[in-house]
């Protein structure tokens, strides 16, 4: 049996747009951990700032592994950030992509994460879902060296995970958090 194509389905064929991560990964001297991202959503490049969707659960699940109210700024977002140690960037510098969709990224050109290691005091990197840390190891790894703990992504994408089930996961991050070597960086 013969299926016909739905006209208002060809009529909406995905089209990919060159895009380019046009905002600074947040990190300072005192940074421990680097997060990793795979590229700016939709919202969040409106934002201009990470993890800008409102259903995305990067910041309550980070506020609730700290003990903390959830920052709803981006000056609290950074504060909060480089309070806790915490350096966030993505993988992909510029990318071919549909929208927000991981799956739909090709032609890709990587961050200088390499660069940003050895510029910093970030001992530990984590992918915050597994397209990241695909394209971290592709594109990334054999210049950083250091190898990227992959963690189950924040993203809405990810409904299976429930906002507990994520932050029981993402503990693996604070034992790089709270190591004290740092004398001159009050507790």
């Amino acid at each position: 049996m013969k299926r016909e194509q739905d006209p208002s389905r060809a009529s909406k064929a995905a089209v990919h747009e060159r895009v380019v991560h046009e905002f600074a990964p947040v990190y300072d001297g005192a940074s421990r951990i680097l997060i990793l991202g795979t590229f700016p959503s939709v919202k969040s490049r409106e934002q201009h700032f990470y993890y800008g969707h409102p259903q995305n659960r990067f910041w309550k699940v980070l506020a609730a592994l700290l003990k903390t109210e959830t920052p709803g700024t981006i000056p609290e977002k950074t504060r909060f950030l480089l309070e806790n140690r915490i350096a966030v960037w993505d993988v992909i510098a510029s990318c071919e992509i549909v929208g927000s969709s991981d799956s739909s990224i090709r032609s890709v050109k990587a961050n200088d994460i390499a660069g940003l290691l050895q510029k910093s005091r970030i001992s530990a990197v984590y992918a915050n879902g597994s397209a990241a840390a695909r394209l971290y190891r592709k594109y990334c790894l054999p210049s950083a060296g250091t190898e990227a703990v992959c963690l189950p992504s924040t993203s809405p994408a990810n409904a299976a995970w429930s906002l507990q089930r994520l932050t029981e996961a993402w503990k693996v991050i604070l034992p790089e958090l709270s190591e004290q070597d740092d004398p001159g960086r009050p507790d």
